[in-house]
């Protein structure tokens, strides 16, 4: 489910077909359908309007995640671009050539967590991940020196800066691994069947328009697609960009 959530467009085609089926099979399973007895069409009314509720509000449920989700990963990004532009300037505090060297440093930092915005490959980010690892250890140590050398509230100041840099990226990253669960994916797709195996068993009369069968589908499909385009940080058209780190870039240059 992870993999096709990751490209809303293959969502949007399988969940069509799948839903789509359903209405047919629901048509096919009509023959059974009792519904000149007494009491048999209102409650199966009853039970197909309840069933479509509840695929409702669990669509609405479900695209309100996503939309926190998203919500969330913007708002580190502006985050982590303050951070190391707060940390950027402190470093003046150092010394002239450790402030010049850490500074460097960041700036490397600061393209590499813009490289982590703009790439989608797994190798790319294989090896951004790598060099970003290196570079923390470097900056770590480009202010643990000069703060076992000089402790005193000036350095403990660059030094809790750098701290909110690296925990800035940790959480960047927490937010970007925070998706929807399977099971309300699982949930929404057996729930949004069930839906089209009742609206194709109760209709008799859309055996003679099936263009109608695909309403229901055709909607339910474009929610589950917009759903996971705003989920998933790297698949489809809405995604999270590095506006923020980029307008810093230039400060730090």
């Amino acid at each position: 489910m992870t993999v096709i959530t990751d490209h809303p467009f293959l969502l949007f085609f399988v969940s069509m077909l799948v839903l789509w089926v359903a209405g047919r099979v629901g048509v096919a399973l009509s023959r059974w359908h009792r519904g000149d007895e007494k009491g048999v069409g209102e409650a199966f009314a009853v039970v197909q309007g309840a069933t479509l509720t509840l695929l409702a509000l669990i669509i609405g449920f479900t695209f309100s995640m996503s939309i926190s989700r998203y919500d969330q990963r913007k708002n580190y990004e502006e985050a982590e671009a303050n951070a190391i532009g707060t940390e950027y300037v402190r470093l003046g505090l150092l010394a002239p050539a450790d402030a010049a060297r850490a500074r460097a440093l960041l700036s490397n930092y600061l393209q590499q967590r813009i490289l982590f915005y703009e790439n989608t490959g797994r190798d790319a980010l294989n090896q951004i991940a790598a060099r970003k690892n290196q570079l923390q250890s470097s900056l770590w140590a480009a202010v643990e020196a000069p703060a076992h050398e000089q402790a005193n509230p000036i350095m403990a100041l660059v030094v809790a800066g750098m701290n909110d840099v690296l925990n800035a990226e940790g959480y960047t990253q927490a937010a970007w691994w925070n998706r929807i669960p399977v099971a309300a994916w699982v949930l929404m797709m057996l729930i949004a069947i069930g839906c089209n195996l009742l609206l194709g068993f109760g209709a008799r009369q859309l055996k003679d328009e099936p263009a109608l069968l695909l309403v229901l589908p055709l909607v339910v499909s474009i929610s589950f697609m917009l759903i996971a385009d705003i989920d998933s940080p790297r698949g489809g058209v809405i995604r999270v960009g590095a506006q923020n780190l980029h307008a810093l870039a230039p400060t730090l240059r």
